[in-house]
């Protein structure tokens, strides 16, 4: 059911994975193509805030900073998934890989290079702030509209 705290997080976490995703594209190297890392990443905060801290605001303002951060590992997990599934799916078409079981370890050795640059302090400083910012918004949304 749609309520104002599924509203306001889906909204702040997709802001904050926007910013985030901005942030983390400065780490990546000259070329890197970056045109879809935000918006993509926008829709996974929007999801993931409706999903996860929207329907579990209303437990109090520490948990729902928690809740926060929870989400915005959880939109971390889902973008690493997504674009190093993207990644491998590119390269397949380029018959980089011999069979499907190489192209689905593709996916992990994807996901491991990317996630090393996701460790970057200003990228997790950006998810954390977010997470709590985010998980805040939820919980004044949450008590505000019952």
């Amino acid at each position: 059911m749609p309520t104002a705290a599924k509203l306001f997080a889906a909204m702040a976490f997709a802001a904050a994975a926007y910013i985030a995703a901005g942030i983390y594209a400065t780490g990546l190297p000259e070329g890197t193509p970056t045109g879809l890392l935000g918006p993509v990443s926008a829709a996974l905060g929007l999801v993931c805030g409706w999903r996860v801290s929207g329907a579990l605001a209303g437990r109090g303002l520490a948990a729902a900073m928690g809740t926060g951060v929870r989400t915005s590992a959880t939109i971390a997990f889902w973008a690493l998934l997504v674009f190093s599934t993207a990644r491998m799916l590119r390269d397949s078409t380029r018959m980089i890989y011999d069979g499907p079981v190489e192209a689905l370890q593709g996916v992990f050795s994807w996901g491991v290079i990317y996630g090393r640059l996701l460790l970057a302090p200003e990228v997790l400083a950006a998810l954390v702030l977010g997470g709590i910012v985010g998980g805040w918004l939820s919980e004044w949304a949450s008590q505000r509209w019952r």
